[in-house]
Formats: structure tokens, C-alpha cells, sequence
């Protein structure tokens, strides 16, 4: 994926245009391989997806991490 990240860049994005991204759906993330191949340092990223709708009450814990980290990001830009 790294590879054709690079070459969309290169021959195929216009000026002004942010570099390309790479998506990997999985139904499960192992950390410590992503942390292995570094992903968190290049354009390419890990996103779980659900085959059925997990409990209730992990929406809600998700939810409420996601609502959490969105104002800690924007009280950091605020200051």
C-alpha cells in the first residue's frame, strides 16, 4: 500500500491536494502489529469495523471516549 500511496502522489495528485491516505478495514487490530510496522508514522490507517452491532453499552463507552478526546483536541487549538 505504501508503495502505491507513493506513486499516487507522485503521478497523480494536483497541486494544492493533500497527500493520499490508505484505509485497512479489519474486524479486529492487533496494536502491537501496527505499532511494529510503524503505520502510525506514514499515511496509512487501521480502522475496526463491526460485522454486527456490538452491545449498547460499548456504543456508549465509545462514544463518550470519542466525544472526550474531540474536546481535549479543541481546547488544545483553543489555548
Amino acid at each position: 500500500m505504501e508503495l502505491y500511496l507513493r506513486w499516487l502522489e507522485k503521478y497523480e495528485s494536483v497541486e494544492g491536494e493533500n497527500s493520499p491516505i490508505g484505509l485497512i478495514l479489519c474486524t479486529d487490530t492487533n496494536k502491537e502489529h501496527i505499532e511494529l510496522l510503524r503505520l502510525k508514522e506514514c499515511n496509512i490507517k487501521i480502522a475496526t469495523y463491526y460485522t454486527a452491532l456490538p452491545p449498547m453499552k460499548l456504543l456508549q463507552e465509545k462514544f463518550h471516549q470519542a466525544v472526550k478526546i474531540a474536546r481535549e483536541r479543541f481546547d488544545n487549538t483553543v489555548e
